[in-house]
């Protein structure tokens, strides 16, 4: 039998440590480099994530265009380029990676990169856009004001708005850029909110999201509706902020860390009352899972929000499992092209939606697991925007060949940046509009 020291991988489950980011040493940039070095040289021995996402790509072609041909021929200033191609998908750690804990070799490489953005981020060596663009709450208020949607919509929506927008801010003049709205859900869904004390068999508390709130009402308004025909309280918290996770994807810990503050402690009035918690976009919700968790190990609220927050879809499919989800479709949907995204593949709950959505008579899903390149604000980037529609192109390509009546994704950023490759410019559509339609609501 093999010993640890010779296995190329690992049998157990993998784990992961707490992130240490309150440790001094975590923004010793000597020590950083030293373990870049370290998981590059496995990473660069493996290779096996070189489909995944460009960090990859960027340093095999680094290691392989300098004069030793191995890691340490790199020259350390360049480590910096694997790192800005890293969006926290997770799915090396995940999918890919046979080196993660408990193997020996302790290969996190998602937070490794969240520890080299946090350096960067500490000496002040980030770019303006990219602070406003992880600012989700304050933009989304500000063009959400009535007069001023009108006239950042218009702007958006013109190719001389598009290209002054790139010129000063480097957002790419052909990015997908979602559209803000001055009847928000919260305004919408006013009427949800419930006292904290009704007496309910199923209850959940929606956390709306800064994305569902200010750019796509109409899903957190479909939730809404889905819910309540399955006999689910559903009331909007008083308040909410923004989940950290644009914060987090740019290395600013400590906002991250205000605004866990600022959630955290409205969740569990909610949470002591009996509710539940759900959230519509995948990286909210995996926001509250994993990544808090990870960073505030030691923080009982936390944890406690950890065990009570469900991607919509697993709390639908959980009720489903105790007989308490309607099944009385009135209309069929076809064909449905369905994309997984990652931020949901990485919660480790399966494909709850697809298994939702297969409960509808006559409804064909076919499945991609496949990142669409998009990322939140990557995609969007001026330097970014064509390797993230080149990373998107083979989930265009499968969906063209599908010949579906529908394609969908959770995150809804995910199926614009699809959409955006489609030559006949098809919308997605919504997981929960498709259960909405499928009902007949």
């Amino acid at each position: 039998m093999a010993t640890s020291g010779t296995r190329e991988g690992s049998l157990e489950a993998p784990t992961r440590h707490p992130i240490d980011w309150n440790n001094p040493d975590f923004y010793n940039e000597q020590l950083l480099n030293a373990e870049l070095e370290r998981v590059f040289d496995i990473c660069h021995g493996c290779r096996r994530c070189v489909s995944l996402c460009n960090s990859f790509p960027t340093l095999f072609d680094l290691v392989d265009e300098s004069d030793t041909m191995e890691v340490d021929g790199v020259d350390k200033k360049d480590y910096t380029r694997v790192v800005d191609h890293c969006y926290l998908c997770d799915l090396c750690y995940l999918t890919k990676c046979p080196y993660v804990p408990p193997h020996e070799w302790n290969v996190d490489f998602p937070h490794l990169m969240l520890r080299a953005k946090a350096i960067k981020f500490h000496k002040g060596d980030v770019k303006k856009r990219d602070k406003i663009l992880s600012a989700t709450d304050t933009v989304g208020k500000l063009a959400g004001i009535p007069v001023i949607s009108q006239v950042v919509n218009s702007a958006n929506s013109t190719s001389i708005g598009r290209q002054a927008l790139e010129k000063t801010l480097g957002v790419h003049a052909d990015a997908n850029i979602p559209k803000y709205h001055s009847k928000t859900a919260r305004k919408i869904l006013s009427k949800q909110a419930l006292p904290v004390e009704t007496q309910a068999e199923s209850k959940v508390a929606l956390f709306v999201t800064c994305y569902n709130n200010f750019n796509e009402p109409e899903i957190a308004n479909d939730l809404v509706k889905v819910f309540e025909h399955n006999k689910i309280s559903i009331s909007i918290m008083e308040k909410e902020h923004c989940c950290g996770m644009p914060k987090l994807e740019l290395g600013d810990l400590q906002a991250v860390a205000k605004l866990k503050d600022a959630n955290i402690s409205t969740m569990l009035k909610w949470i002591d009352a009996g509710w539940d918690i759900v959230a519509p976009v995948p990286s909210c919700v995996l926001m509250f899972k994993q990544e808090l968790p990870l960073m505030f190990p030691d923080d009982e609220g936390v944890q406690r929000v950890k065990e009570h927050i469900f991607d919509p879809f697993e709390y639908l499919y959980q009720k489903h499992k105790e007989e308490q989800l309607k099944v009385d479709f009135n209309n069929s949907l076809g064909k449905v092209f369905y994309h997984a995204s990652c931020h949901l593949r990485v919660q480790k709950i399966g494909l709850k939606t697809r298994d939702v959505l297969n409960l509808i008579p006559d409804t064909e899903l076919q499945v991609l697991e496949r990142c669409s390149g998009h990322d939140g604000t990557y995609a969007v980037k001026e330097e970014f925007h064509d390797i993230a529609k080149k990373i998107c192109r083979p989930v265009v390509s499968k969906l063209q060949k599908a010949e579906a009546n529908y394609y969908s994704s959770d995150c809804p950023m995910a199926g614009h940046q699809i959409s955006s490759g489609m030559k006949d410019d098809s919308n997605a559509t919504h997981p929960m509009m498709l259960l909405r339609i499928a009902y007949g609501l």
